[in-house]
């Protein structure tokens, strides 16, 4: 079998189209590369749709939390101490079992049984908690000059947030929001660590990796290259976010434009 054979049997094979089966020997680079890749499709889908969706709660929770009513400022603040001071992989673990119990008494919960929407739950959560501590950092750096100025406009409420408020806490905040979208993308792997089954084997990334891993004894090649994938997608984040950036700070001069920079989280 060619390559582009191969590629063509199980290029989407994670989600569900193509070859069934899984090699059994005589395993080619080839292949590893391609159901690797295959299963990136997994990752990126998690990553993508849970930074896009928990862009909006995270925004919610930074505003929620810098209130004056107590009730919003307590139940930001609670639920971004709670995702933000536990581990994701228990995360995981513990939303699979309570979607596993709710389904059990209420059968529309069964979806969330599945990896595809379970796990994307927890990781909606955790990042919107995470993103949602950067952006309330920001909305408390804002200088007071702006506000003022924006109040001797006559601009108040939803105006006052929209054209002032918003795009500034964006900026100041964007740099480590840039970090926090790579570690999302980063923390996808853990999925397959998590109790959220691969349905009919169609895994992520690390799933396939591990396939690999266990049937040649030989884990030097599959976990690079899974490592090869993640490095050409940080840097596919780094450059959509560094565009965005450039775009957020169009109006300042370019000696005083902040410039994305890579932080990776060691310890989350």
């Amino acid at each position: 079998m060619s390559c582009w054979e191969t590629i063509a049997d199980y290029g989407l094979r994670s989600i569900g189209i193509g070859e069934r089966l899984l090699p059994k020997e005589d395993f080619t680079l080839c292949q590893q590369f391609t159901l690797i890749g295959s299963g990136m499709i997994w990752n990126i889908y998690f990553g993508l749709v849970a930074l896009v969706s928990g862009f909006f709660f995270a925004t919610a929770l930074a505003v929620g939390k810098a209130s004056n009513n107590r009730l919003f400022r307590k139940l930001a603040e609670w639920f971004i101490f709670i995702f933000r001071g536990s581990p994701l992989f228990i995360q995981f673990f513990f939303a699979y079992f309570l979607f596993l119990s709710l389904k059990q008494a209420v059968p529309i919960f069964a979806p969330f049984t599945a990896a595809w929407l379970g796990a994307l739950v927890v990781l909606f959560f955790n990042t919107a908690a995470y993103s949602g501590e950067i952006f309330y950092g920001a909305l408390q750096s804002i200088p007071k000059g702006d506000i003022e100025a924006a109040d001797a406009y006559g601009m108040t409420g939803w105006t006052r947030f929209r054209r002032i408020t918003f795009p500034t806490m964006l900026r100041l905040a964007w740099p480590a929001y840039t970090n926090e979208a790579i570690f999302l993308f980063h923390a996808t792997t853990l999925v397959y660590f998590s109790g959220f089954p691969a349905w009919r084997q169609k895994g992520d990334a690390l799933y396939y990796a591990s396939y690999f891993a266990d049937k040649t004894f030989n884990p030097f090649i599959p976990y690079p290259i899974l490592a090869g994938y993640f490095i050409i997608l940080t840097l596919i984040v780094v450059s959509v976010f560094g565009l965005a950036n450039t775009h957020l700070n169009k109006h300042l001069p370019k000696e005083a434009r902040r410039k994305i920079r890579f932080r990776p989280n060691i310890i989350r």
